[in-house]
């Protein structure tokens, strides 16, 4: 059985459809329930005017002119009568409505001025015409009366006319609903189609596509939005190919050198135990560089999935700093690195996730160390105020102010020229920011070119 599609035009073209319907529907509905009562109030309406304007024009010279121009003007008849029942003038409009038998008008009339009303209405049936009139009477000056009477029923050829007229509107209205629908569809939907169309290139991994415009608001607003998730999406497209490279650089080099370790080891230094021992010294080493790799790529994977979850605890955030400073010990002899730890406080007790707590520091700290100045200096500084503010500040040559925004992706440092870093794996800040967002700690970076940078994050005091 054919199903019509809910395609944007069919559904554009069934709303005004039904919109025409309801319409037309209001129409009909006021045509054959409500046009009769309508028209009878309009008719009463017309003869309180017609009385107000005779009264107050009862002496004026064109009197009888103006009585005429007032029936013909609404179709009503007008006769003027004293108080002994005698017609004094008549108007010359002779309707339908009217009466043309003195006797017929003699009940409503002796009723009227006999009881000596100020204005009365009188539904009557004209037995000529055979049709429902009113006389509306009204009591002028000098025991005059004014009698206007005019029929309450439609004329039945200006109700056919009307009807006949109302056929004609409703096949012109359905016609311009129509066409109409039809080009209010093509004007919204057209864009729409286009931008699905491109939608669908996108999935495909076509990022060179650029989402067409449209003076329509929200289609605009739309095409914007998927530009920018199109900009966004090729960013990330590029970050996962500079991962795989650099993931896979940084797991080639250790790889290699313990192939080439193992084998000299094996076949070169198998009788000298001093070089040998060396030579296991130099693959265990790269074994842990392969584990920390590991690790870290595992530990963001559990952070951008939410699968792990904070594991909150007070502990002393001085002492937690002092820890992480003593494994750096084998810097300060072999490099040179000098550590500067500023702090007022001897303890400083906070609530978070004490080893992830330990792994943003370590992380800056490492990532300090990797791009500090020739005076291979690391500053670890802690303010304690509103909030506990903790700085970690190397002396190297900074960061432009562009690259700012993206320092916290995967590899960004490594996109142009991979550096094998001294310590860490090139994850470390992207771990670092998982875990302050999951604390929901602020954080950021202030960097001036060749003077250096400081990496910092907020502790808010408990309340």
């Amino acid at each position: 059985m054919w199903k019509m599609k809910n395609s944007l035009n069919n559904e554009i073209l069934k709303y005004f459809l039904l919109f025409s319907i309801l319409i037309l529907g209001i129409l009909w509905l006021f045509q054959f329930l409500f046009f009769n009562s309508l028209y009878r109030d309009q008719k009463i309406q017309d003869i309180k005017v017609v009385a107000n304007k005779i009264k107050r024009t009862q002496y004026s010279e064109e009197f009888e002119d103006i009585v005429n121009i007032l029936a013909f003007d609404k179709s009503v008849c007008i006769e003027i009568a004293n108080n002994n029942y005698d017609s004094i003038y008549r108007s010359a409009f002779f309707g339908k409505g009217c009466f043309s038998s003195e006797e017929s008008t003699k009940n409503y009339k002796f009723d009227f001025i006999s009881n000596n009303y100020q204005e009365k209405a009188y539904e009557l049936i004209n037995h000529k015409f055979n049709n429902k009139t009113l006389v509306y009477a009204t009591k002028l000056k000098n025991n005059m009366y004014a009698f206007i009477n005019t029929s309450i029923e439609p004329v039945d050829g200006t109700v056919n006319l009307i009807r006949k007229e109302l056929i004609i509107i409703t096949l012109i209205v359905i016609a311009l609903s129509f066409t109409l629908a039809y080009f209010i569809s093509n004007h919204i939907a057209n864009p729409i189609k286009n931008i699905n169309n491109q939608a669908k290139e996108l999935a495909k991994g076509n990022f060179e596509i650029n989402f067409s415009n449209s003076n329509i608001l929200e289609i605009k607003e739309l095409s914007e939005t998927l530009n920018y998730t199109k900009n966004e999406l090729n960013k990330t497209e590029e970050l996962r190919r500079d991962l795989m490279a650099n993931v896979s650089h940084d797991l080639k080099t250790p790889l290699t050198m313990i192939k080439a370790y193992a084998e000299m080891a094996k076949d070169l230094h198998s009788k000298t135990s001093k070089k040998r021992k060396d030579d296991l010294e130099t693959i265990i080493s790269e074994a842990d560089r392969l584990t920390v790799l590991v690790n870290d790529i595992l530990t963001l994977s559990k952070m951008e999935t939410l699968s792990n979850e904070l594991e909150k605890d007070t502990f002393d955030l001085i002492e937690l700093i002092n820890q992480i400073i003593k494994k750096y010990e084998i810097l300060k002899e072999q490099e040179a690195y000098i550590f500067n730890f500023i702090h007022k406080d001897k303890k400083l007790f906070i609530n978070a996730d004490e080893k992830r707590i330990y792994q943003v520091i370590y992380n800056l700290i490492n990532n300090a160390i990797n791009y500090t100045g020739i005076d291979n200096t690391v500053t670890i500084k802690i303010t304690n105020q509103e909030d506990i503010l903790v700085e970690i500040i190397d002396s190297g040559k900074g960061i432009k102010e562009k690259d700012i925004p993206y320092i916290w992706n995967k590899y960004y440092k490594n996109k142009k020229k991979h550096k094998r870093n001294l310590i860490g794996t090139g994850l470390g800040l992207s771990i670092v920011k998982q875990i302050l967002e999951n604390h929901h700690y602020k954080y950021g970076v202030i960097s001036v070119e060749n003077k250096g940078s400081t990496f910092y994050f907020k502790i808010p005091k408990e309340m």
